[in-house]
């Protein structure tokens, strides 16, 4: 297995609290929130993880250097934001096996990515999304599953219980990204939405928590929950 961990984020929320780290590198429970999802990409079988990185990039880079936990590590370097979108397509130019799971370095979700990935293969869809139920989706939006694919998204602000994007996905190495796409783009809102008829991504639904840390409130959270991890 070979991940793409998105790992530049400014953290502009939680700058009182970061002390010169970048946001993935957040203090939660004695150690950095990244060192968390690495060790989570390892115990799912990961040999190889590219961490995309920008702001601060030396912190995240002298603490993993080229190896961590028995993975590879490789970096694709943001010399300037790409959004989700430009940095996903930078770092996947890098990778070397025929599909990648790629996770945000500000979220964490309690899922067997090594399920996720026979999930993607029995699919047959050039992307499989994560989706993980919320008792209340206002914050994140919503997603529509039906017979085992994202056909649509709900607008922000829609409360309620439903499925919400998870932040995780596996990206097959011959996804095509329209050409009018510019180097600075959000995967979500200028790729997935329009494109969401044409790739009808694979859902694979979730059990666990899910927990994104670019709040404080969430952070203090993940003091808690993240312990034992």
């Amino acid at each position: 297995m070979e991940a793409i961990v998105l790992a530049g984020g400014l953290g502009t929320r939680l700058a009182a609290r970061l002390s010169g780290v970048p946001k993935p590198m957040a203090p939660v429970a004695g150690r950095p929130f990244l060192e968390i999802l690495l060790h989570q990409l390892a115990r799912a079988g990961c040999s190889r993880v590219l961490l995309s990185v920008g702001h601060l990039r030396t912190v995240i880079q002298d603490y993993f250097g080229a190896s961590f936990c028995g993975m590879n590590v490789d970096y694709a370097v943001e010399e300037a934001p790409l959004g989700t979108g430009g940095a996903m397509r930078l770092a996947q130019a890098k990778t070397k096996e025929n599909f990648a799971l790629v996770l945000n370095g500000d979220t964490f979700l309690d899922a067997d990515y090594a399920a996720m990935m026979r999930v993607h293969a029995g699919a047959g869809a050039v992307l499989t999304m994560a989706v993980a139920r919320q008792p209340d989706i206002t914050r994140y939006g919503g997603v529509i599953v039906e017979a085992g694919r994202v056909v649509s998204f709900a607008e922000k602000g829609r409360k309620g219980p439903g499925w919400i994007n998870a932040g995780a996905y596996i990206l097959e190495e011959d996804l095509a990204w329209p050409p009018e796409l510019p180097e600075k783009f959000s995967f979500e809102r200028d790729f997935l939405a329009p494109q969401i008829d044409r790739i009808r991504p694979a859902a694979y639904e979730a059990e666990g928590f899910f927990l994104d840390i670019g709040v404080p409130e969430d952070l203090d959270r993940a003091q808690i929950e993240l312990a034992g991890y």
